[in-house]
């Protein structure tokens, strides 16, 4: 296999409305809704930067300027914090900085879909590969779901997604793949199917937020075809990849939570509260009044 080109670069696309989520999103983006105390798109980055991300894009919409300025140094806090004695808390502060000039934006000025948005961030993507993190699916992991593709990335070369099986009937809701040898943490991919009909799909084994892409997909990206829901869709672009390029899937160890859905995100607050040794026993306790 040739040298592969370290893996430093990550995309999030954070330029969705988060409808699903109003009146609360009105005028707060949905990325920056916290589970527990920290926001989603925290823990995005911080997945990101566990598995060597140096680089990152953030593919933004209107009313997003607080996921930035989250990243931010807050000087004014962080003075505050100093001069009232909470060194615990201005230590934690400073140890989630980060580096100058590791993030830029990119506006996604119409909603064409997952695809498009990728598009958005061609001039920062250049020549290398990539990650793709979609913060809606926040994942519960002893190693970093990023890391795990990571890893994968170095052992196979090319592309390589994160994967999980679903139920048959609701496979029409994800791009599914079409397998060509399922090697148990590893499955060597042939085709992609972007929401197919239950009738159709190729397996029930379906593509998670988490991917790392080489930069070819861009330029399938650029010829702006539309497939399901009329929108440019990441799916259809990255099966033109497979067989030019090695395509893999890795079955994550883990778990994930669907923060897109209410129900989703209110399961990732209890069980990120339940991994918390401050919080479990009073967690456990509320829970137990509701059985």
């Amino acid at each position: 296999m040739p040298s592969l080109k370290p893996l430093k670069k990550a995309v999030l696309p954070v330029a969705g409305l988060g409808t699903r989520f109003l009146p609360a999103t009105k005028a707060l983006a949905k990325e920056m809704l916290p589970v527990v105390d920290k926001p989603l798109i925290q823990y995005a980055v911080e997945e990101a930067r566990a598995a060597g991300i140096e680089q990152f894009c953030f593919i933004t919409g209107r009313g997003k300027t607080a996921i930035v300025e989250h990243f931010d140094v807050a000087y004014e806090l962080e003075k505050t914090l100093s001069e009232r004695g909470k060194e615990k808390e201005l230590a934690q502060l400073r140890a989630e900085a980060m580096e100058p000039g590791s993030i830029v934006t990119v506006r996604q000025q119409v909603p064409m879909g997952l695809g498009h948005a990728i598009w958005c961030a061609r001039h920062f993507i250049q020549d290398d590969p990539f990650a793709i993190l979609l913060p809606d699916d926040l994942m519960l992991c002893d190693v970093s779901c990023t890391k795990q593709l990571a890893d994968a990335y170095r052992e196979t070369g090319g592309n390589v997604v994160a994967i999980e099986e679903v139920p048959r009937e609701r496979v029409n809701r994800y791009g599914v793949l079409d397998v060509e040898k399922d090697m148990g943490r590893l499955v060597s991919v042939k085709g992609l199917v972007e929401k197919p009909p239950v009738e159709k799909a190729p397996s029930n084994l379906t593509i998670i937020g988490r991917y790392v892409l080489m930069p070819e997909v861009i330029g399938h990206l650029s010829k702006m075809e539309r497939g399901a829901g009329g929108e440019v869709q990441l799916t259809d672009s990255m099966a033109k990849l497979i067989g030019a390029q090695p395509f893999h899937g890795v079955r994550y160890e883990g778990r994930r939570f669907d923060c897109g859905d209410k129900a989703g995100f209110l399961e990732a607050q209890i069980a990120f509260a339940l991994k918390r040794e401050d919080m479990a026993g009073a967690v456990r306790d509320f829970l137990a009044r509701y059985r």
